[in-house]
């Protein structure tokens, strides 16, 4: 059975946001497991007495540093993560919304190309 054109174009544009979303998904993955490395660093360092030396990696070098400027760092740097988990969070829902009502578009569709 051939199906129209009109539900080849539905789901072509499902498969796209399903690709989308799996994309999202992936991505904020990744992200939460950076968080969970943030997290970890600040609270190591936070541990470490004023007088303990720390170092940072900075390119191939470690450089000698102050235990407020790693912690301030790290600190927006989990600032940063959090917002970027947000905003792929917001763009998740928004896919999910968009993939439920495609799957239901199309389903209508095969339902009525069935009957007809």
């Amino acid at each position: 059975m051939e199906l129209p054109p009109q539900v080849q174009n539905m789901l072509a544009q499902l498969q796209t946001v399903q690709q989308q979303l799996q994309m999202v998904v992936s991505q904020k993955v990744q992200l939460e497991n950076a968080l969970k490395e943030v997290e970890n660093a600040i609270q190591e360092v936070e541990k470490v007495d004023e007088s303990t030396p720390i170092y940072k990696s900075v390119g191939t070098v470690l450089v000698k540093t102050k235990k407020e400027d790693v912690l301030k760092e790290l600190n927006e740097k989990k600032e940063t993560i959090e917002v970027r988990i947000r905003a792929l969070s917001r763009q998740e829902e928004k896919l999910k919304e968009r993939l439920k009502e495609l799957q239901e578009k199309v389903k209508s569709m095969l339902s009525g190309v069935q009957a007809g």
